[in-house]
């Protein structure tokens, strides 16, 4: 196996746990390590951003596809709220693939780095606050419309949409954990329209090596996927056993550290 592959199942591994633990499909440390990794597979620099967004999202929809699993297995994902939302999610994600391929990848990269700060904030200041637990899901046309919002960043951003969808329900009154299983669910729509809209407008022909699907890294796409599929169980049963409260730290403190590394390369 090469040096390459062996990086590919490292990094689904944690982005299998992150999957189940966060419900945020581990996009975000994917984008940040696949920057620095896929130059030296023969990815152009001023590509790898674009390559990056989209190769992790397409391994996120197999990793949000098994945390969702775990979690519909332990009662933790509202399937109400995700009918929902799912709309708004498949059309946000593939307009914000469509504006991401023509953005220029430094500014992406800096983008993403923003919104991780960002992101990080918002779970350090715990804004906005939660409202009282409800024993229903939550539904309505303006969960569509959120959707939206959320899939175009997502797009841009290469992620599953948790860092916007849990923070969305927890503060309509669902418990932190079901917010994360619920997120997992969403995550696989996001990633595929996303992962669709990369791929199908990817650079021209020849710019990227052999096994590239537009921007798509299959063989990246792959090993990660793989990998994460058998992890993301595990981080659903960390995810049950801590409280809220330690999710929103820990989320903050990996937000911080993934913005950095991609600023400092910026």
């Amino acid at each position: 196996m090469s040096l390459a592959w062996g990086l590919y199942l490292a990094l689904g591994a944690v982005a299998g746990v992150l999957a189940g633990l966060l419900g945020i499909g581990g996009g975000l440390i994917l984008v940040a390590a696949l920057v620095w990794l896929l130059p030296t597979q023969g990815v152009p620099a001023e590509l790898a951003v674009h390559v990056a967004l989209a190769t992790a999202l397409a391994s996120i929809i197999l990793t949000g596809l098994s945390s969702a699993r775990a979690h519909h297995q332990r009662g933790g994902v509202l399937w109400p709220t995700v009918a929902w939302l799912v709309p708004g999610l498949l059309l946000g994600g593939w307009l914000g693939s469509l504006v991401a391929t023509r953005l220029d990848g430094e500014w992406l990269r800096g983008f993403i780095a923003a919104y991780c700060y960002l992101a990080a904030l918002q779970l350090g200041l715990d804004w906005p606050k939660a409202k009282q637990e409800r024993p229903d899901a939550p539904r309505g046309p303006g969960y569509t419309a959120s959707g939206g919002f959320i899939g175009a960043i997502s797009a841009l951003v290469g992620i599953g949409g948790g860092s916007m969808t849990v923070p969305l329900l927890v503060w309509r009154g669902v418990r932190p954990v079901r917010a994360v299983g619920t997120s997992s669910a969403c995550g696989v729509a996001i990633a595929l329209a996303s992962a669709a809209g990369y791929a199908a407008h990817g650079p021209a022909p020849g710019s990227l090596p052999a096994g590239s699907w537009g921007y798509v890294f299959v063989p990246a796409a792959v090993g990660i996927a793989l990998a994460s599929v058998l992890t993301a169980p595990l981080g659903t049963r960390l995810a049950h056993r801590l409280s809220g409260l330690a999710l929103r730290r820990l989320f903050a403190a990996f937000l911080v550290l993934v913005g950095t590394s991609l600023w400092i390369g910026n």
